[in-house]
């Protein structure tokens, strides 16, 4: 059941980032990434990671994506030849953050052993 939940992650995510590619006209300046689909067992909702630099604009563009979502999911509806489709809900990507956080913490880490060591 994993390896179909990883194909349906796949190929959701695959799809989203095309739609989001073609029909979203964000700004030069702003980064949006879709880092990663989580479906759930039941095929019923379909977590979509956002990740979006400069991070103050996250919220702005998530809010536009969930305005949207419907239009996304009825192209993704005629697209995929499978049934159910899960729900999509646009999420913030915490994961991506976090390890910036503790690259920096370890940056921080080494400078200072280094400064010890001197």
């Amino acid at each position: 059941m994993s390896n179909r939940i990883d194909k349906i992650n796949s190929l959701l995510e695959h799809e989203i980032g095309k739609i989001i590619s073609r029909d979203f006209a964000f700004s030069p300046e702003i980064l949006v990434t879709l880092t990663r689909v989580a479906t759930t067992s039941n095929l019923i909702e379909a977590k979509v990671y956002i990740s979006v630099f400069p991070e103050e604009k996250l919220a702005g563009i998530i809010n536009a994506l969930q305005k949207s979502v419907y239009d996304i999911q009825y192209k993704i509806n005629r697209t995929l030849r499978q049934r159910p489709i899960p729900k999509i809900k646009f999420v913030k990507e915490t994961e991506i953050s976090r390890a910036a956080k503790i690259e920096e913490l370890l940056v921080k880490a080494r400078e200072s052993d280094q400064k010890v060591e001197k």
